[in-house]
């Protein structure tokens, strides 16, 4: 394939001294990476600024001047960075796919920050080697999902990662139709996959395996070496084990506010538990565990319901590919045993919080109990597709409402009262079955504390989620020029569990054509 295209040099602009460059990836050699420069971008333009992002971090304001948005845009280099894209492979829909790589981002390198170093990637910034006859852009399309979805589950408290900018061109780009290019910065502590470690494993090269592993567990996975006590010292397993620890809490997390994936293929599992790669991706309206968010998915591999084993599915390649490192067939088993646990655990305090049942002195039988309200309330939900957002959320105002109430009896008097459940029942058809349901529920909440269950549930039922239609609301306004319903969303979603009066509308049912947006492996 001839890569002639690809750049290899370009202008530089001055970056303020707060903004410190390392580059630690490129210290483990050239087996890891291709050097390179990003493609330029026509005619680039900030669509958006996530000043919240560059804050917590404590870059400096320069960041997002005109500069910087040449350099955000591919078209310029900031003085330090070593742009870069790095090699790996994976397993996609199920099948060895071989190598793939960075085949539209483009790693800057590490900058400082108050929050330990954060890897910078260009995503959508041209072809690199890896690309596989793809043109490495991203459109503005799926650039504007990424960059309000990765917002969205940051204030949802998901780990993921970060979109600092996005940068609009009038560059046209052939997909189904013909749309414009985009730029999106994007940030992590690591942007390392399973598949990095896939890659060198295929490849019969232990050295180079150890030494990505050792380079994640020095600079990104420190914990590792207190874990190694309790696999006998090995390193490698505690790696193994903190991994599988990490995405089962991750998993727990997306099943738990109704978030769909869509391309769970190992290339796009973050070693870190991020969520990572944001591509035909869904918040469900109406529940329904068999749900396919990615209409490329067409056996349904990546289903809502089948996300859970589809990670211990990648995570068994990942432990496949470290094996030689652990280097005890027995142990790494034992080490992937734990996923077993620890998810549906996690799931159920999950789901517990949900229901505003937090209580930490819960013993083993009123978990199980707990989670048989939490299954029979699921199956109610599935059989009449509630709304899945909704329902949680007028749940919790439900709640909320009860312990005013309550507040208002005497303390001879404090007792719950019969509910009314207008804001729940309304959802569904079969009120008598959701009653019986409530009444259950009822009991049990009644060994809470009732006002801090309601605030509890609040805290965990979000009012806002990145629904399809209100990110094709703002694709189209943006196609026409006009980011400002842009920035509506990303100051909604930074916040989803706050009221925000005046913005009703944004968590109300989808509407009818929302029904009909199809996304897909080019979203």
């Amino acid at each position: 394939m001839d890569f002639s295209p690809l750049n290899t040099s370009g202008p530089e602009v001055d970056v303020p001294p707060a903004l410190v460059w390392t580059h630690r990836l490129k210290q483990l050699g050239p087996r890891f990476y291709t050097s390179l420069q990003p493609t330029p971008l026509a005619a680039p333009r900030w669509a958006a600024c996530n000043q919240g992002l560059r804050n917590e971090l404590g870059w400096p304001s320069d960041i997002f001047d005109s500069e910087h948005l040449q350099a955000l845009a591919g078209n310029a280099t900031m003085r330090g960075s070593e742009p870069l894209a790095t090699v790996y492979s994976g397993h996609q829909f199920g099948q060895w796919a071989g190598q793939l790589g960075d085949g539209r981002a483009i790693w800057l390198g590490e900058a400082a920050s108050r929050q330990g170093p954060q890897e910078i990637q260009l995503k959508g910034a041209g072809r690199t080697p890896y690309s596989r006859g793809g043109d490495g852009r991203a459109v503005l399309r799926s650039s504007i999902r990424e960059y309000l979805c990765s917002e969205a589950m940051h204030g949802l408290g998901i780990a993921t990662t970060r979109a600092l900018s996005l940068v609009d061109s009038t560059e046209p780009v052939r997909r189904e139709e013909m749309e414009t290019a985009a730029v999106v910065a994007r940030v992590a502590p690591s942007f390392l996959r399973f598949g990095h470690f896939e890659h060198f494993s295929a490849q019969g090269d232990s050295d180079s395996l150890r030494a990505l592993a050792d380079h994640a567990i020095a600079h990104h996975l420190p914990e590792c070496q207190a874990r190694a006590a309790l696999w006998q010292g090995n390193v490698y397993a505690a790696l193994l084990d903190e991994v599988q620890e990490r995405t089962a809490k991750l998993m727990s997390q997306w099943q738990a506010v109704g978030f769909c994936h869509g391309v769970m293929n190992t290339d796009n599992m973050s070693l870190l538990g991020l969520t990572i790669d944001y591509g035909p991706f869904q918040f469900m309206d109406s529940f329904d565990p068999g749900h396919i968010c990615n209409h490329s998915d067409h056996q349904g591999r990546y289903a809502y319901g089948k996300q859970p084993n589809v990670a211990y599915w990648n995570l068994f390649c990942l432990a496949q590919s470290i094996a030689p490192l652990i280097d005890d067939q027995d142990m790494t088993l034992q080490v992937l045993e734990g996923y077993k646990t620890l998810f549906p655990r996690n799931l159920g305090d999950a789901m517990r919080a949900k229901l505003g049942l937090v209580g930490a002195l819960a013993t083993e039988s009123e978990r199980e109990a707990d989670w048989t309200l939490v299954e029979d309330l699921m199956q109610l939900m599935a059989s009449e597709k509630v709304d899945f957002t909704l329902f949680w959320r007028q749940l919790s105002q439900a709640v909320g409402q009860q312990s005013q109430a309550l507040a208002l009896q005497s303390s001879a008097e404090q007792a719950l009262l019969p509910a009314d459940w207008h804001l729940v029942t309304d959802l569904v058809l079969d009120r008598p079955r959701l009653l019986a349901w409530l009444a259950r529920y009822t009991a049990r909440a009644g060994t809470q504390n009732l006002a801090a269950m309601g605030q509890q549930m609040l805290r965990s039922n979000p009012k806002f989620v990145l629904r399809n239609h209100l990110a094709e609301t703002a694709i189209r306004q943006a196609k026409a020029g006009d980011f400002t319903e842009l920035e509506t969303l990303h100051n909604l979603l930074k916040s989803p569990f706050d009221e925000h009066p005046g913005f009703e509308a944004y968590a109300d049912l989808p509407p009818d054509w929302a029904g009909q947006l199809e996304i897909s492996c080019s979203s």
